[in-house]
């Protein structure tokens, strides 16, 4: 089984815990307004390569990973692969890898044909990295196309089977910089039991030349980054690390 692959880190430091090499796979159907790589947008398209090709290349670097690091997936989405996710984690346990998965969760489903499988690869997946995009339904729809009631679902189901997660949130003024829907996300947060750890992904400006080449319009022009105060008031009201 090959998967569709956009890029690779070798020295990821800020998905996952230690030094990471980060795999970004292609496909998503969200259409988040400050998407940094639109260009993962498309499904079936990219570098096709096996799981064995990828943990090759990968422990060339392992020297470097420590008692920590290890192989994260990321997009994209990553679950719009999961059968190659899933081949992918299970062989780099058997070599005792440490594994992490970094989605929004948006193809989550409790369907059979789908929780069997999210089940065996949360079987092999030491911790998830869980973007929340947005704690309100209708705004969530607006920033991302998408609703988020089974992304949300999705972290419930993950706190009743504990496994580790991190929650990520992307800060943007006049968009998530909100102190009431922070709070809304810090409560919903906290009838969690799984979470390790909570951080803040400050709004950046960086992917719009992206937006650019694509021809996309991009919707958050004129947006600024939030300042340093702002992100301290977010880290404040979520707890985050």
């Amino acid at each position: 089984m090959n998967g569709f692959v956009h890029s690779i880190e070798s020295f990821g430091s800020v998905d996952g815990p230690g030094i990471r090499f980060v795999i970004f796979l292609n496909g998503c159907k969200m259409r988040c307004q400050y998407c940094h790589n639109p260009d993962t947008w498309k499904c079936n398209v990219g570098d096709e390569m096996s799981a064995d090709e990828l943990i090759e290349k990968a422990l060339r670097y392992r020297p470097y990973w420590g008692t920590e690091g290890g192989i994260t997936v990321s997009g994209g989405e990553a679950l719009l692969q999961i059968d190659f996710v899933l081949e992918l984690f299970s062989k780099a346990k058997k070599m005792g890898i440490s594994t992490c998965l970094d989605t929004s969760a948006n193809p989550f489903s409790r369907d059979d044909a789908f929780i069997k499988k999210f089940d065996s690869l949360m079987a092999v997946t030491d911790l998830v990295l869980l973007d929340i995009k947005h704690i309100d339904s209708e705004c969530h729809k607006k920033l991302t196309g998408q609703d988020n009631a089974n992304i949300l679902d999705c972290a419930r189901y993950l706190s009743d089977i504990n496994k580790p997660v991190w929650i990520r949130h992307v800060l943007v003024p006049e968009v998530t910089d909100d102190d009431n829907m922070l709070r809304r996300t810090r409560e919903f947060i906290d009838t969690l039991k799984n979470v390790e750890r909570v951080e803040v992904l400050p709004y950046h400006t960086l992917g719009v030349f992206k937006w650019e080449e694509l021809g996309i319009p991009y919707k958050l022009e004129g947006i600024n980054p939030p300042t340093k105060e702002r992100i301290e008031n977010a880290k404040s009201i979520l707890g985050a690390n």
